[in-house]
């Protein structure tokens, strides 16, 4: 379907952020996602429930299970990585956005996009590394990954998280997520956590709010 702009609203937006200069937020918490890479078993579940909070149709997903498989026989491996949006410290989109339609949110950092200002440009599309921001056609808007806000804002957990039967997917403050006192069933007493793993653009790039518990053959220090 052949892509439809509405000149006068991207004139308006355009001169309304003209003179406006981007200030990063910098939340009262950051909260983020830990997922662990060896006890996932790649059911699906999460994004299973994702897809269904969101109304999505089949093709796009918000949350993607990836399979990692590799080696030579007898030294096969094979794991999993789960990845949405980020919520970046520094989000890529959000500078892009002509309209102001991706926001950061002050208490507790998570990225949202107010669709009734998106004018389905996907320049926040073409930014993310981590290919977050997805065009729906139909609606002609960007849509992603909100970390399910009317949940968290209600005490609960996000659909993917509560979705995941092995427990190995969970949201949290990421500082906390990185250094081991938040407590969580994603992460074992023992396991130690990594910013990065195989394959995964540059966290220097945004800095994702993200961790995980690799793989050994999936490990990148950082």
């Amino acid at each position: 379907m052949a892509q439809t702009y509405d000149k006068q609203k991207i004139k308006e937006a355009a001169q309304k952020v003209k003179q406006t200069v981007y200030t990063p937020v910098v939340p009262d918490v950051q909260w983020g996602f830990i997922h662990n890479n060896v006890d996932c078993i790649g059911c699906r579940a999460c994004e299973i429930a994702c897809k269904d909070k969101n109304g999505l149709a089949p093709g796009p997903r918000f949350r993607r299970v990836q399979y990692i498989e590799g080696g030579t026989y007898p030294q096969v491996y094979a794991y999993k990585v789960n990845m949405s949006c980020n919520h970046c410290a520094e989000p890529a989109c959000l500078p892009t956005c002509p309209t102001g339609a991706i926001f950061k949110r002050q208490a507790d950092g998570i990225v949202d996009i107010d669709s009734t200002l998106c004018i389905g440009c996907r320049r926040c599309e073409a930014a993310c590394p981590f290919g977050a921001p997805q065009y729906d056609p139909d609606e002609n808007v960007v849509k992603k990954c909100n970390m399910c806000v009317d949940e968290m804002d209600a005490g609960r957990r996000p659909y993917c998280v509560m979705a995941c039967m092995m427990r190995v997917l969970d949201v949290g403050p990421i500082d906390k997520l990185r250094d081991g006192t938040y407590e969580t069933k994603a992460r074992g007493p023992n396991d130690q956590v990594v910013n990065r793993v195989q394959h995964m653009a540059d966290p220097a790039l945004t800095n994702p709010s993200i961790v995980f518990v690799p793989h050994s053959k999936g490990r990148v220090d950082g």
